[in-house]
């Protein structure tokens, strides 16, 4: 690769990598964390021990990609959340109980809120919920692969 290019990459922003430049403890490298099902994986990349600033890109970069193959998270540079707070252990689907109706809500390919819900007292609680879950997956899927 020319250097014009390797500074160019090197400029870019990698999901998960932050460079770390502390000139008064003499470290400089990059900082790798991946985080998955509520867990955290994270290790520093040094210029000096990796052989220069892009030597040390590319081995974070390989890290990262690997433990999240490792982990079984998906490799992609758009941001998942992967922990639910909605009650009903699904991220993006929660249980209003006012309305009677599971709420759906996902991120859309144009990066806007998208939102709907499903009745329980159409459809039953059991398959009501199902219905939502299988929104869900299909508009997650949809940003992620479409």
């Amino acid at each position: 690769m020319e250097e014009k290019e390797k500074q160019k990459f090197m400029l870019e922003r990698h999901k998960d990598i932050a460079r770390i430049d502390q000139e008064s403890k003499r470290t400089h490298g990059w900082y790798v964390r991946v985080r998955f099902q509520g867990a955290t994986h994270s290790k520093f990349f040094s210029d000096k021990k990796c052989g220069g600033r892009y030597s040390s890109l590319l081995s974070a970069i390989a890290w990262r990609d690997s433990t999240e193959k490792s982990l079984g998270k998906i490799r992609t540079n758009k941001h998942l959340v992967t922990v639910s707070n909605s009650g009903t252990g699904v991220v993006g689907v929660r249980l209003n109980s006012r309305f009677n109706r599971y709420e759906v809500s996902w991120v859309t390919t144009e990066g806007k809120q998208g939102k709907t819900s499903v009745s329980i007292r159409k459809h039953g609680r059991e398959n009501a919920f199902l219905k939502a879950c299988k929104i869900r997956r299909e508009k997650e899927s949809a940003r992620l692969h479409g």
